[in-house]
């Protein structure tokens, strides 16, 4: 059991069609009546869900993010694009960037450096992406590879709370896999020793309600961001109430 203040983000990827706004329905009545007041559900949905769970979830203890935006700050000739500016305007408090997934479609350090920048500025709160692949776990380059993607991505950049880090391992990503107790606990740990602020530091990667008991051993995370288990109200909900109990 614990008694910190967790985060438990749902990342809904390339799911979800306005019949599925149901399913947050049953975590609103949750959020209602569970017990603990210390968590906050954050849902990160597809661009085109955004304003009508924003609009579903007022007064509420949910909140609603972007899945990505671009780095652009102003509007411009970007055909299929949005910016922090827009997704901000429909109802977004936060987004998600650098995620493996857009950062193996060709997202630099350099590009999500730009959007964090974008990104604070319209005053959305950053979750911010990094994590090792399996040939730099098993080169033992994962300090490395995680040490390069902070500095990078939050160079320039002024940390504060509304900048929470998502360690997320790649090779864990949808692979059902998660990384043994004592490596991830130490991986998270050096994440922290990186900053001086108190940032709070997620864990993402194959989290669903059954790997949640081990998990949440692990003291020195400070919440989840959860893929396809999010998708399935009873799953996400089962994640949150086995994390207190």
């Amino acid at each position: 059991m614990t008694n910190k203040y967790m985060y438990f983000v749902a990342n809904w990827k390339m799911f979800g069609d306005f019949k599925s706004l149901k399913l947050v329905n049953k975590v609103i009545s949750f959020s209602k009546k569970f017990k603990s007041s210390k968590f906050k559900i954050i849902y990160l949905p597809p661009t085109t869900l955004i304003c009508p769970m924003a609009q579903m979830v007022k007064n509420t203890k949910i909140e609603v993010g972007a899945q990505n935006c671009h780095h652009q700050d102003n509007y411009g000739a970007e055909t299929g694009s949005v910016n922090a500016k827009m997704v901000r305007g429909v109802g977004a408090k936060y987004v998600i960037l650098g995620h493996s997934e857009n950062r193996e479609n060709g997202e630099s350090d350099k590009l999500i450096n730009q959007k964090i920048k974008t990104a604070l500025k319209n005053k959305l709160k950053v979750i911010f992406c990094i994590g090792e692949k399996i040939k730099d776990k098993r080169n033992k380059k994962t300090k490395s590879v995680l040490s390069k993607q902070i500095k990078l991505g939050l160079k320039g950049v002024k940390l504060n709370n509304n900048i929470i880090i998502a360690y997320e391992p790649v090779w864990a990503i949808g692979s059902g896999m998660i990384p043994k107790s004592n490596e991830l606990f130490n991986a998270i740990d050096f994440i922290k020793s990186r900053f001086k602020q108190n940032l709070k530091i997620l864990y993402g990667g194959s989290v669903n309600d059954k790997n949640i008991n081990e998990l949440k051993t692990i003291h020195n995370i400070d919440g989840f961001l959860v893929g396809g288990a999010s998708q399935n109200s009873k799953k996400f909900i089962d994640i949150i109430k086995k994390t207190y109990n």
